[in-house]
């Protein structure tokens, strides 16, 4: 196996973080999505070539653990990513989040390929030589992830919200990164003064625009747990555990 890895910097603007001045969850997403495209381009598989072929990747599922806050005094960061071999017709990633040459995230994700025509999930050699010829890195930056997120049985409303067309993407649906901002407001201010250790986020059905969306929560020993509905069908699963309140 290859140490490939793509390394894309980003410069940090005001809206990219939250009340207490550290990056938000959802722009810790949107980094790790943006990464994994300049890695698939790199790569030879990425939208302007799949877009030929009628396919696109979709992000499953996520697992990021956070090892200390990103702060707005920071000005830039970097996301180092690579593929792991595929297996099946599951594809994983893996992403190092640094502030120099500090390691201050790191999180492992899963995407499938698509067909769009019909949105039936594709093995590799749909790519053809993209996916012979790829440098897979099996390095795990997380070795188990926590795919499975539990289904809440009872939980209670946090809010409702109808989704927009400013928050769908060019795939017509909820951006897979809105939807942490959609689940960290169904925690107060005072909640969310304390520190992210982990969060995963698991995606299975979409939500397009005008779709009205349930937010359920649940609290268990150790995290807390969220869903978004949608006439009673689960769309989007998340987890998150907090560390303790800071003096």
């Amino acid at each position: 196996m290859s140490n490939y890895q793509n390394t894309k910097r980003f410069q940090l603007r005001h809206t990219d973080f939250d009340f207490k001045d550290e990056l938000k969850l959802s722009s810790v997403l949107s980094f790790f999505q943006d990464s994994a495209g300049a890695s698939a381009d790199e790569l030879g598989f990425g939208d302007d070539s799949l877009k030929t072929l009628g396919y696109g990747f979709l992000v499953v599922s996520t697992d990021c653990r956070i090892l200390r806050p990103v702060h707005y005094r920071e000005k830039e960061l970097e996301v180092d990513t690579w593929p792991l071999p595929p297996r099946h017709v599951i594809f994983e990633r893996a992403y190092k989040m640094r502030v120099g040459e500090e390691v201050v995230a790191v999180a492992m994700s899963r995407w499938c390929l698509v067909d769009l025509n019909g949105f039936t999930l594709l093995t590799g050699d749909k790519l053809g030589r993209a996916h012979t010829d790829c440098p897979y890195r099996a390095e795990r930056v997380i070795e188990t992830p926590l795919w499975k997120i539990p289904k809440i049985a009872e939980g209670k409303e946090a809010y409702r919200l109808v989704v927009g067309s400013s928050q769908c993407d060019r795939f017509h649906h909820a951006n897979n990164t809105r939807y942490a901002d959609f689940f960290v407001d169904c925690f107060s201010l005072d909640e969310l003064n304390r520190p992210v250790q982990s969060f995963q986020i698991s995606y299975s059905k979409q939500a397009k625009a005008g779709t009205v969306l349930s937010l359920i929560r649940y609290d268990d020993e150790d995290c807390s747990l969220c869903e978004a509905r949608s006439d009673g069908n689960t769309l989007t699963q998340f987890r998150i555990r907090f560390g303790e309140r800071p003096d």
